[in-house]
């Protein structure tokens, strides 16, 4: 094997690698008497065909194989013989090749940078923890009193009232015609809740029991039965019952029917609850802050097919939120070209971090344990009432998925990993603080100050295209 290197600029190699006629053949050959072996042809007992037979009837496919696998090798051989690690798949492109002549073929790849961490010793952050007050408590367990009120049956004469629950039949139509799902018998339905779809309740509104009505409402042009999106429809509907709700009393009782002892016990827990809620939240402004300083620190040369690979995608989650009128306010009128260079940028501060976050991982022999993984897959599945072992069956059973929960889990160990390393401050901040400014996620890069700038901002929640394009900052 011949390899004539033809590019070496930055982090792009080229080269040429040509491979003997002979040691094809010979490949060809053993290949071929390998297939020998257990080949059954009429004529012949296994291991006794003709290599001239062998030729004729398999030559051409074994061939193809032996080609492939010997691309496969040789490219690998060139890269590990000179220490090189590729970022990307190789692209291989084969300039010549005849039955009886050498295999030539190029080989364009990018490497991975050399990256030297900064001392994380040197680094100071802040480690925040949320502060809940008694009245984010209080409001909360109220909160659950109310959702824990039960109903009666009204038994005077009255229209119903906004927060009224009914018990309702109905009936829909579409162009006079019934339509699947629009038919129920007491149906439980609480007047403003904006359960069903805009204007069915409030004509719901100042009605009494016992009475038939007629409901028009326009389902929404995206609705998601295509065949109802857009179209008028009328509902037969009748009152049975007109409930309200009795308002709970927190006090021990309720704490009791809750499985607690007490209303303090009860007022602990909610507690303790909200803290965790926020802890999410109050970890990923730790973990941005990480970032950003690990970003100011560190100016590596980063693949360009990474790069652009990133940005691909990046694009395609904007346009589509484009498509759906889901993008801020601000980009709306903003030139593509424009738009094109900040998301560009934030392909490019993703990659930078994920190579830096790797090769510390890899550096600290950070490793995810099997028990890690299976808590994970746990994890995906509850979110999936009912399906449970559907869905840890498919992350069992599919390689890539379960490496889709490994590298968020990496990622998290090796960020607390320098944290230890880290001077860390710890500061509890109050919710509200906890939630302002750009600790949603969304980043977005200003023009350069200097060498390397870039600066987040808070967005409206409309902003699911930034959002994507710094989701793993926020993780």
């Amino acid at each position: 094997m011949q390899v004539v290197e033809t590019k070496n600029e930055g982090l792009s190699r080229e080269f040429t690698i040509t491979v003997g006629a002979d040691e094809i053949d010979q490949k060809v050959g053993a290949k071929l008497e390998e297939v020998g072996q257990t080949v059954k042809m009429p004529g012949f007992r296994p291991g006794k065909v003709p290599m001239k037979i062998l030729r004729q009837r398999f030559g051409s496919s074994v061939l193809g194989e032996v080609l492939e696998k010997t691309v496969g090798e040789s490219s690998q051989s060139a890269l590990v013989d000179r220490e090189l690690k590729p970022a990307m798949q190789p692209k291989i492109e084969i300039t010549s090749f005849e039955e009886g002549q050498d295999l030539v073929y190029t080989m364009a790849v990018e490497i991975m940078p050399a990256i030297t961490p900064v001392d994380f010793g040197t680094l100071e952050l802040t480690r925040y923890k949320p502060e809940i007050t008694d009245e984010e408590v209080q409001n909360a367990l109220d909160e659950l009193a109310k959702n824990n009120r039960a109903t009666s049956k009204i038994e005077k004469d009255r229209k119903t009232q906004s927060g009224d629950v009914v018990m309702l039949n109905f009936k829909g139509f579409v162009d006079g015609e019934a339509f699947q799902g629009g038919e129920a018998e007491d149906f439980r339905l609480e007047l403003g809740s904006g359960q069903f779809i805009p204007g069915f309740e409030d004509q719901l509104i100042g009605q009494k029991a016992g009475e038939d009505m007629k409901v028009t409402v326009t389902f929404p042009e995206e609705y998601g039965a295509a065949h109802l999106a857009g179209k008028e429809a009328i509902f037969e509907c009748k009152i049975n019952e007109i409930h309200e709700y009795t308002d709970r009393e927190l006090n021990d009782d309720f704490a009791k029917e809750l499985g607690l002892e007490s209303l303090d016990d009860l007022r602990d827990q909610m507690r303790q609850r909200i803290e965790s809620e926020y802890a999410d939240l109050a970890r990923a402004r730790t973990k941005r802050e990480l970032l950003d300083v690990l970003f100011d620190k560190h100016d590596f040369e980063v693949p360009p097919g990474m790069v652009q690979s990133e940005f691909d995608q990046i694009w395609e989650q904007f346009a589509k939120a484009k498509e759906e009128g889901q993008v801020d306010d601000e980009d709306k009128d903003k030139d593509e070209e424009v738009l094109k260079s900040e998301y560009r940028d934030i392909a490019k501060r993703r990659v930078l971090l994920g190579l830096l976050l790797a090769h510390v991982g890899d550096e600290a022999k950070i490793q995810i344990s099997q028990e890690e993984l299976q808590k994970a897959v746990f994890e995906q599945a509850r979110r999936y009432p009912g399906q449970e072992r559907q869905v840890f069956e498919y992350y069992t059973q599919n390689p890539e998925m379960m490496a889709s929960l490994r590298a968020p889990l990496f990622e998290e160990k090796t960020v607390d990993y320098i944290l230890e390393l880290a001077k860390v401050n710890d500061l509890a901040l109050p919710v509200d603080k906890l939630l302002e400014s750009d600790d949603d996620g969304d980043e977005k890069p200003k023009k350069a100050a200097g060498k390397k700038a870039a600066a987040k901002k808070s967005t409206s929640k409309k902003g699911a295209a930034k959002k994507a394009a710094a989701k793993k900052d926020a993780d």
